[in-house]
């Protein structure tokens, strides 16, 4: 596997999983339905993991561009 995929796969992961968790509170919602959440908690769950999802992947960019930085000495 190449160096940061498992980042990046968990990190797409929790994005797919957010979009579920805004689609399960819009259909609450539009149906009046009172699940274990209520619309607004599976909203904020939603909101929740596509932050986490972003700052995954914000800090596996950072890491590559990191190691990407060639340090040149001085002479």
């Amino acid at each position: 596997m190449v160096k940061g995929m498992k980042r990046t796969t968990i990190a797409r992961g929790a994005a797919g999983l957010s979009f579920v968790c805004g689609v399960i509170g819009l259909l609450a919602g539009l149906t009046d339905h009172t699940w274990k959440l209520g619309p607004e908690g599976w909203f904020v769950g939603g909101t929740l993991l596509a932050l986490i999802a972003l700052f995954i992947l914000v800090d596996g960019w950072v890491s590559f561009e990191r190691h990407r930085i060639i340090v040149v000495p001085k002479s």
